[in-house]
């Protein structure tokens, strides 16, 4: 795709992680972080079947700490990654598929508690390049915003 022809997103959207089990999350597209990052917490290493894998918790809901999403997924790295405040974390790295303005695509996915952040998710520049165009005096182009009523599939 040329471009001019890329989709253009706000510089944040509503997004799904469909094989998390989270079907709404509120995500920054920081085109200044290279990989994204997703909270997570009370995260275990383990092994299935000779595979590392990785269970974890997200609370998908800015606010929200009584809704909980449990996921796993394999574990496909384990990176040191500088975090905003210049600090390196050694993080859990998954591959998992996202939906964002009727486009799915595989990300890579550092999960990291991000608690005291903005924002649930970080939607980094390897995931938007070559796929959308950010314009960052816009939000939620392709999401309706605010409307957290959708449910994940996993959720409590």
């Amino acid at each position: 795709m040329k471009q001019q022809e890329l989709p253009i997103i706000g510089w944040r959207e509503e997004l799904a992680l469909p094989e998390l089990g989270i079907s709404q999350v509120k995500a920054k597209i920081d085109t200044g972080a290279r990989s994204s990052a997703l909270h997570a917490f009370d995260i275990q290493i383990f092994e299935r079947s000779g595979i590392q894998m990785v269970r974890f918790k997200v609370h998908p809901y800015q606010r929200d700490t009584h809704r909980t999403v449990m996921a796993e997924a394999e574990l496909i790295d384990q990176r040191e990654v500088r975090n905003s405040g210049g600090q390196t974390q050694l993080r859990p790295v998954i591959q998992t598929p996202v939906e964002l303005n009727g486009y799915t695509f595989p990300i890579e996915l550092t999960l990291t508690n991000r608690d005291v952040m903005g924002f649930r998710m970080l939607l980094g520049r390897q995931a938007v390049r070559k796929r959308f165009l950010v314009d960052v005096s816009r939000s939620f182009l392709h999401s309706p915003s605010g409307n957290n009523k959708l449910k994940s599939k996993n959720q409590k």
